[in-house]
């Protein structure tokens, strides 16, 4: 990374960012002005599904380059879809983006697995209910695009040897041709 190097995409990294730092922050602090549960609940989950939601849609196409589904085909099996740019591409992307796109993404699920630490210290089984859902839609978002990221790497390395492959081939036939 260049010294200096900027963010490529800087409304993107603010949203990737502000819904994770807002369903904390919000998290945290109502229970010291609000004592109504509902309400708590409500709003966490609410800002954790908008992060989820452009986290899964929005920033992981965008900074890393990388997309993931989920879809039921019609046997009931659950599949997996992985999308992801062409190596070009991707060997073009912003590494400070990169960088803060993984970071936040396992800083925010350390946090909502401490703060759920918390809950059972403190018996409070309503906000475990919140850590855990925050914690699931969290991890679904790591596991997708840790899977969406080793099969691109495994795209890039099929790719590379395919291409090494036919060019030792045409070597060689162009080699023996010529005999």
């Amino acid at each position: 990374m260049a010294q200096g190097e900027n963010y490529a995409n800087p409304k993107t990294c603010f949203f990737h960012v502000v819904f994770k730092a807002a369903a904390i922050v919000f998290y945290i602090l109502s229970s010291f002005f609000n004592e109504n549960f509902v309400i708590d609940f409500v709003v966490t989950i609410s800002l954790v599904a908008l992060d989820f939601w452009v986290v899964k849609n929005v920033s992981g196409r965008i900074l890393v380059g990388l997309r993931w589904w989920n879809e039921i085909n019609d046997r009931g099996e659950s599949i997996w879809r992985f999308e992801c740019l062409d190596q070009e591409s991707l060997a073009r992307m912003n590494k400070k983006d990169s960088w803060l796109f993984w970071w936040t993404l396992y800083a925010a699920a350390i946090i909502w697995s401490a703060l759920g630490i918390v809950a059972i210290i403190k018996f409070n089984i309503d906000y475990l209910l919140v850590d855990g859902i925050c914690l699931t839609l969290t991890m679904a978002n790591i596991i997708g695009f840790t899977k969406c990221k080793k099969d691109a790497k495994k795209q890039i390395q099929d790719f590379a040897s395919q291409t090494f492959g036919s060019h030792v081939s045409s070597t060689l036939q162009s080699a023996f041709s010529v005999v």
